[in-house]
């Protein structure tokens, strides 16, 4: 039985992949990483599995449009329009500066054919657009001050990509009135008639494609249908003689307002990573671990050079933003310093195009693959800077009148309880722990908000508390709720307390606090019943039907947490009572469901029955 070679290299690919990325993952250093380690041991230079890589090159640039394509997805012009300070100032100042030195130090330092330092600064400026979301996402940082910082930057930076993609094969010319045996303006006619083309069919023909296609409700034909959008999309970008990739992109920016966006976006998706993923094992099989053995000490100083000029530019960028600190621009330094996947797509199309040497060519992905090693340990480090200690500011002095009732915490909870009180006429306090929480409210929701610790004596005794009526606990940490009602209670044993609760524990621990156990509200508990009503109603249950199905369950629901909450410290009583109240409300809806039966039955032969005489 013959054996295909090519079946041969899909297992070896897969097996990689299943075996690399996890474990790279796992050490918290990126999917790409895992790829890039992956083509590393299975290429030319590792254990020689697969001694080709150009064979499968085409294919894994198709990757690279999938993922141009879904970033173009994600540009639509509104949302552009709305960050363009912060993309177009930061972004470009990073990319252009940072080109400009790598670009004269490739020059003048390494005498570097100018038109390639052109080509080595842009593709050195580029950062890790996956990497550095990756590592926001997973430490949460992505809404902080360097986290949308680095998230404008890299996203000019796709944007700059583009059109260095698209310029490089005329670089390759180097300035002629020629390109491939015909005049340079036929050329560039040839380009912006195929750019006309794609940007016309995509807004005037493809969505009524994508409708019609929507109609058949067929999975395999919508996905057909995306495929076909990116792949005949990049031969047009071919036949002009220029990167598919450059096509992809516009296809996407003007499906980006579409209603068909996120379907296309999850047809795609698929097949994206999975090319993606081979483009990066192509390049992986590129690393020549043999220069680094025989030239450390070069690679190593190049990757250092690296860092020390993109670092200080980025950390420049971040003290100029208002919004960061010292430490903020330090970790968007750290995040953004190293290589971009981009780069190696540039130096690919670069050195095909012989603006390149294959020697140059393979230093460079090297450099590039050490510098994004590089930026999970220069994350880390820059994790342990320590942040400056904002001065402390002193809590409100409050003068105000004497309230019914005192909120602790005004935020979003706190927040509906005071509109309603102040819509009402009803006088109150808030005391909120948070500088940013108090100064947003007192700009929407008046004065009568101060910042302050629930939690100590002296502010609830300047809040008048004593002499209200009702104690509302809307903070969202369960630990500060807990020790906030204890100092109230043991303060003002006369007030009500009426407490937010997180969750049944946390709910448990509130009830020893306050004086009925119904003055607990589970923040979610409401809204939940109100969701299980409408879904039993989509499910083809009457109004009343589902209204009364809820009702029966919250009643049996607080009567359980009532019953837990006597035992609620012994786990194996839990666990029992828990099991018992599942038979017994299943109980209550078949008898429910019963009644329900027989009352329709009476209404109908009442109805069907003949008149007395």
């Amino acid at each position: 039985m013959q054996t295909h070679s090519w079946l041969v290299s899909v297992l070896v690919f897969l097996v990689a992949v299943v075996i690399a990325v996890p474990l790279s993952r796992r050490l918290k250093l990126g999917s790409v990483l895992g790829y890039l380690a992956a083509g590393v041991v299975i290429g030319p230079f590792g254990l020689g599995w697969v001694r080709n890589p150009s064979a499968i090159s085409g294919v894994s640039e198709l990757g690279v449009a999938l993922l141009l394509f879904v970033i173009g997805l994600e540009l639509s012009p509104s949302r552009l329009w709305v960050m363009r300070r912060a993309v177009f100032g930061a972004g470009a100042a990073q990319v252009a500066g940072t080109a400009l030195v790598i670009g004269l130090i490739a020059a003048f330092g390494f005498h570097i054919a100018p038109t390639a330092a052109a080509v080595i600064g842009l593709g050195l400026a580029f950062s890790s657009t996956a990497f550095g979301l990756q590592i926001l996402a997973e430490r949460r940082e992505l809404q902080s001050p360097h986290g949308r910082e680095a998230f404008a930057i890299l996203l000019f930076q796709d944007l700059v990509a583009i059109p260095l993609i698209a310029a490089i094969p005329l670089l390759a010319n180097h300035g002629e009135l020629q390109t491939n045996g015909q005049p340079l303006w036929l050329s560039a006619l040839r380009v912006a008639g195929v750019i006309a083309v794609v940007v016309v069919g995509g807004r005037y023909a493809l969505r009524p494609v994508f409708r019609a296609v929507a109609k058949t409700q067929l999975i395999e034909v919508s996905t057909a249908t995306a495929l076909l959008v990116v792949i005949g999309t990049a031969w047009l970008m071919q036949l002009a003689g220029i990167s598919m990739a450059l096509g992809t992109f516009l296809a996407g920016v003007l499906l980006a307002d579409s209603e068909y966006r996120h379907e296309l976006e999850s047809n795609i998706a698929p097949f994206e990573g999975l090319l993606l993923g081979l483009f990066f094992i192509t390049v992986g099989m590129g690393v020549n671990l043999q220069l680094l053995a025989q030239h450390p000490w070069m690679i190593v100083g190049l990757v250092i050079l690296l860092l020390a000029c993109k670092a200080p530019m980025l950390a420049l960028l971040g003290r100029l933003n208002p919004r960061m600190r010292d430490v903020d621009a330090a970790k968007l330094a750290a995040l953004l310093a190293g290589g971009g996947e981009f780069a190696f797509v540039v130096f690919n199309l670069a050195a095909g195009h012989d603006l390149l040497s294959a020697a140059q060519h393979q230093v460079l992905v090297l450099v590039v693959t050490l510098g994004m090693v590089a930026v999970p340990l220069l994350v880390l480090a820059a994790a342990k800077v320590p942040e400056p200690k904002a001065p402390r500011r002193e809590y409100d002095t409050i003068d105000t009148g004497v309230p019914r009732v005192v909120i602790a915490g005004f935020g979003r909870v706190g927040q509906i309880v005071g509109r309603l009180l102040r819509a009402r006429g009803i006088p109150f306090v808030a005391l909120e722990n948070s500088v940013e929480q108090v100064d947003l409210s007192r700009r929407f929701a008046g004065t009568d908000i101060f910042f302050g610790d629930p939690t100590r004596a002296e502010i609830l005794r300047a809040a008048q508390t004593g002499k209200a009526e009702v104690f509302v606990l809307a903070t969202d940490d369960p630990a500060t709720n807990v020790r906030t009602a204890r100092v109230v209670r043991r303060m003002f044993p006369h007030l009500r307390i009426i407490a937010r609760a997180r969750n049944r524990q946390h709910a448990f621990r509130l009830m020893d606090l306050t004086a009925d156990p119904d003055d607990v509200v589970r923040e979610t508990f409401y809204s939940s019943l109100k969701m299980a009503a409408l879904t039993l109603e989509a499910l083809g249950m009457s109004e009343e039907a589902a209204r009364a199905s809820v009702e029966l369950f919250r009643e049996h629901d607080e009567k359980l947490l009532r019953d837990q909450h006597l035992v609620y410290d012994d786990d194996v009583a839990l666990r029992q009572t828990t099991r018992e109240a599942y038979e017994e409300l299943q109980g209550l809806f078949e008898a429910d469901a019963e009644r329900r039966r027989q009352a329709v039955t009476q209404d109908a032969s009442s109805t069907v029955s003949p008149p007395a005489h």
